[in-house]
């Protein structure tokens, strides 16, 4: 999907599809997933963008998050979610499934924004989640 191109519909991507969109790594990633990504308008959490730093600082991934999301915005389309952080931390507050801050985060942003499909390898995710895709 070309970076000027608008779907009708959205999905937000959770941090390891946006590294194995940023890797070219498509194979990786389950053939329902894939269809959702060239169906939808490609969404990430700002939170997304904190844990690939994290995973940058920690030299997990190779490329600053800053330059993963140029990356896979003009190769994908994806785009930052706007949406108000005091809406979002509003849906975190209930997220108690896990402890994880990023996951939290992450799944309320899809949450928060009307139970919008969330793209997501991660199985705890799935689990805790029933808009999530795989």
């Amino acid at each position: 999907m070309g970076a000027g191109l608008v779907r009708l519909v959205i999905a937000y991507l959770d941090t390891n599809v946006v590294v194995w969109l940023a890797q070219g790594d498509r194979a990786r990633i389950a053939p329902k997933a894939q269809r959702r990504l060239e169906r939808a308008d490609l969404l990430i959490s700002p939170m997304v963008l904190v844990e690939l730093e994290y995973l940058y600082e920690a030299h997990r991934i190779r490329l600053p998050a800053r330059a993963i999301l140029l990356k896979v915005g003009l190769e994908a389309g994806v785009r930052v979610c706007d949406l108000a952080f005091p809406r979002v931390a509003d849906v975190v507050l209930d997220e108690k499934w896990t402890r994880d801050p990023f996951d939290r985060t992450i799944v309320a942003q899809a949450k928060a924004n009307g139970l919008a499909p969330l793209v997501s390898a991660d199985q705890e995710i799935r689990k805790h989640y029933p808009r999530a895709v795989w």
